[in-house]
């Protein structure tokens, strides 16, 4: 087992869509950023790479590369995905923490974990998010900006046989008796 954290913020800003967990949240401000800046999405992808020791998402998502402007950030979690899935991770639980004094998030919370679980393929059951305030104190009470932490637990996948019938990009895990590459089970 392996555990990574991440942290992210951006400022709220004007003209901007508010996107947390891939989930567009109606708002009359969103997050600044060179991508769809998803605080909660950045610091999962954060806490994932941290686990595998794969550095962070600047290094794999430079902020100076416009082939990221705009870029939905659900999109560069399964990025990471492959990424963890080529060293033979697999998530075993992320746990997440937005925090931002408004808008009220709770009503989106169901469907940002079912959006995280989906592209990280993993059961719905390994993703916990929430919400919090911080009772008006800092930059994200004075509703300046918002934060997400996000812990995540990687499983390492022992035991790797290669099928004789099957092709070299097929592996088969003694543990969940499927394959990683193609999710089935």
């Amino acid at each position: 087992m392996r555990i990574g954290t991440g942290y992210d913020v951006h400022r709220l800003s004007e003209d901007r869509e508010l996107i947390l967990g891939g989930v567009k949240i109606p708002y009359e401000k969103g997050l600044l950023g060179h991508s769809d800046a998803d605080v909660l999405i950045h610091a999962i992808m954060d806490a994932i790479l941290g686990a595998a020791a794969l550095g962070d998402i600047g290094k794999h998502f430079p902020d100076t590369d416009e082939a990221y402007k705009g870029i939905s950030s659900i999109e560069l979690l399964g990025r990471v995905k492959n990424l963890i899935e080529d060293k033979l991770y697999m998530v075993g639980n992320i746990d997440g923490t937005i925090i931002a004094q408004k808008p009220r998030l709770s009503p989106y919370i169901p469907q940002m974990a079912e959006n995280i679980a989906s592209v990280l393929n993993i059961d719905i059951s390994r993703v916990n998010i929430k919400a919090t305030t911080e009772e008006g104190l800092g930059f994200t009470g004075a509703g300046q900006g918002i934060a997400a932490q996000a812990v995540c637990l990687l499983e390492e996948m022992m035991d790797y046989q290669a099928p004789a019938a099957a092709s070299a990009n097929s592996y088969n895990c003694s543990e969940c008796k499927g394959c990683i590459r193609t999710g089935n089970s």
